[in-house]
């Protein structure tokens, strides 16, 4: 029969001081992973949204001068596109005037 004044014994006392710092751990680790699943996304929704504005204003140029724009700084004077050109290149490829341009986003600051 134990007394409750004796010393716990000693791998007690290290489970229960160990189990926070493990707790802590497992926590910081599910922390980390999620913040870079959502910086993931978030970089892919903006590359998704820099190539729409582009070809949104190329379509705005067609309708209203009957041609798509020779080049990405035509669209950036005229119908105000603009991006982040420290996070990405965009790739602006004409094939006629009367052809829809192919835009390419590519991410400066991948993980």
């Amino acid at each position: 029969m134990k007394n409750r004044f004796q010393k716990q014994t000693k791998i007690k006392s290290k489970i229960a001081f160990l189990l926070p710092i493990v707790i802590c751990l497992i926590m910081a680790a599910v922390l980390w992973g999620s913040s870079s699943r959502i910086f993931s996304e978030t970089q892919k929704r903006q590359e998704e949204s820099t190539k729409n504005a582009v070809l949104k204003g190329a379509v705005q140029c067609y309708a209203v001068e009957g041609r798509y724009p020779e080049s990405l700084s035509y669209l950036e004077q005229h119908y105000g596109v603009s991006y982040d050109k420290d996070k990405f290149i965009v790739s602006y490829e004409i094939t006629g005037s009367n052809r829809m341009p192919q835009v390419t986003v590519i991410a400066l600051n991948e993980r």
